[in-house]
């Protein structure tokens, strides 16, 4: 019997939910996005001067760089940077103590193996160079 309701409201069901196919989802964003923007589609046909006409559109003129913010000092500038970097560090998702210990384990026995493969080759080139010069 429910199925019968589906089939019979189809339209408002699918009116209601988010596009399916990404050419639906183009079209929705498409018809969303204002006429005065950067990367909205210029139709075809339209010559380099349209393009400049919808550039100053845009709202607001450039600021002049007499208007800009007075730079921070520099202890300013430390106390952001070090702002930043702790908002960054809380970002970062920490490996577990086993991961640490498989991690470390992994790096130290691929270390182990170069130093070895490097001893081994430089000694076999060094008994070559006695075998040939003497």
């Amino acid at each position: 019997m429910s199925e019968g309701r589906e089939q019979d409201q189809p339209e408002e069901r699918e009116s209601a939910s988010r596009p399916v196919t990404a050419a639906a989802r183009r079209e929705r964003r498409g018809s969303a996005r204002p006429a005065g923007r950067k990367d909205a589609a210029a139709p075809a046909g339209k010559s380099a001067e349209a393009d400049t006409d919808a550039e100053d559109r845009k709202g607001r003129p450039t600021r002049s760089r007499t208007d800009q913010e007075k730079r921070p000092g520099f202890f300013g500038r430390i106390v952001r940077y070090f702002r930043e970097v702790v908002s960054e560090l809380r970002k970062v998702i920490w490996p577990t103590r086993k991961q640490m210990v498989t991690y470390t384990g992994v790096v130290l026995v691929f270390v182990a193996f170069m130093v070895a493969l490097v001893f081994g080759l430089d000694t076999a080139f060094a008994w070559g160079m006695f075998r040939v010069f003497g």
